[in-house]
């Protein structure tokens, strides 16, 4: 039996006492009056704190307000060390769950919580990028409702996630996400979202780049195989015979500019960073000059603008070969009769070389993908102007390993302009 029931039995059996030798010697009356009172008033403090405690469970609060007298004390203080707990416990719980919410916001992929009915329960930031979502509005409603993609609904009703999918969004630009499902707490999924964009774009590169090699060789490697076969099996005179070498000649030294290329493009990834050497842009610049007059032979008009104010710091080697790629580019699509004019300007807030031509032009849509290994606006015309393919690839590199930019402008039937624009770091003498 516990104490607070004994003590209102002891309390009882007090009252009792007092109240019987009234009753026996004075009234009956006056006895059970008195027995009476004594019940109201232990009613009456036990119904004080009665109601104490429903106003306080109507509005919980850790404070002064929860004490009681007696017995009630002590189950007051049993209350407020309950509640004082819980609501310690409900804090460290909030505070886990914020700390995980914060590191699901902090991830680079995006993750979407989804309900046995692929509801969204939650979804950070990332994925709100990604898939357009809001989660402030679109709590609660079905995924496929906002992700309308048929793959995708299909890859939900299929329900086999053992491989992810792939998504490919044509927007403003090619986004490729790959989404992965995986059940988790029985009925929920999470979504696992990544952007692979930049890595199918690397591999469509490799495959491109693998392709071109192969069809860049075979072809001189046909005519090779063809001419020795010919020489082989039949007899020519002397004329002919020089010819076929002549054109075998040519194609061999196709073959080398090509294998060159290539490997002047590997050293230059696999290089260590350029040292900051002096390079005497005058003497470049007239170097420039001359190696554009000479692939011209007079066709065109070579023009030098320059304010021969300041150097660069960086690798020569590479910077002759990107700006030589620049100027033959130039030369060899621009008609005869044109002008190549051949830029610098320095300043202290950085420096530009700049090769403008009044050639044949590009369309905008190639301008972005010129500088990819193989990449030509016109394979045919490419190949007799003598290209490789490579050598804006090697400018485009050459440049980035010395902070510069290419700029590119170019307007069909009007001409070209191939701008490196270097940073104060890399200029010197200004």
């Amino acid at each position: 039996m516990s104490a607070q029931v004994i003590r209102a039995l002891v309390l009882a059996l007090l009252t009792g006492v007092a109240a019987l030798p009234v009753g026996i010697f004075f009234a009956e009356w006056a006895g059970w009056t008195i027995f009476c009172a004594g019940l109201g008033l232990q009613m009456a403090f036990h119904f004080r704190n009665f109601s104490r405690l429903d106003r306080w469970s109507q509005a919980p609060v850790v404070d002064s307000s929860l004490e009681g007298e007696g017995a009630w004390d002590g189950i007051f203080g049993r209350l407020y060390r309950h509640e004082k707990d819980l609501r310690q416990q409900i804090a460290q719980r909030e505070e886990e769950i914020a700390r995980i919410i914060a590191a699901a916001q902090a991830l680079t992929d995006g993750v979407v919580l989804l309900d046995l009915n692929n509801q969204i329960v939650f979804c950070n930031t990332t994925a709100e990028t990604q898939l357009g979502l809001m989660l402030r509005t679109d709590f609660g409603q079905p995924i496929v409702n906002l992700v309308r993609r048929p793959e995708f609904v299909a890859y939900l009703e299929a329900e086999d996630f053992s491989r992810p999918l792939t998504l490919r969004f044509d927007r403003k630009e090619e986004r490729v996400l790959s989404i992965h499902l995986i059940p988790y707490a029985g009925d929920r999924r999470l979504m696992q979202i990544k952007d692979v964009t930049q890595a199918d774009r690397l591999d469509r590169m490799r495959r491109d780049f693998v392709a071109n090699v192969s069809h860049e060789l075979r072809t001189p490697l046909t005519v090779l195989a063809g001419f020795l076969e010919t020489l082989q099996e039949i007899e020519l005179d002397r004329d002919e015979q020089q010819r076929f070498l002549a054109m075998m000649s040519e194609q061999s030294m196709r073959m080398e500019s090509i294998v060159q290329d290539l490997l002047t493009l590997s050293s230059i990834e696999s290089a260590p960073p350029p040292e900051n050497e002096l390079v005497d842009m005058a003497n470049l610049i007239d170097k420039l000059r001359r190696d554009a007059e000479a692939l011209s032979a007079g066709r065109h008009t070579i023009v030098v603008e320059s304010d021969g104010r300041g150097d660069l710091r960086g690798a020569e080697p590479e910077l002759v070969s990107a700006f030589g790629n620049l100027v033959a580019n130039a030369v060899r699509y621009t008609p005869a009769g044109g002008t190549v004019r051949i830029c610098w300007q320095a300043s202290p807030q950085g420096a530009e070389f700049a090769v403008e031509d009044t050639g044949i032009g590009i369309e905008a849509k190639h301008i972005p993908r010129l500088t990819e290994r193989f990449y030509r606006v016109d394979r045919g015309r490419s190949r007799d102007a003598g290209g490789t393919g490579l050598g804006l690839a090697i400018v485009k590199h050459s440049l980035s390993r010395h902070q510069a930019q290419l700029e590119i402008k170019s307007t069909p039937g009007v001409g070209s302009r191939f701008a490196a624009k270097f940073p104060a770091s890399r200029v010197a003498g200004v």
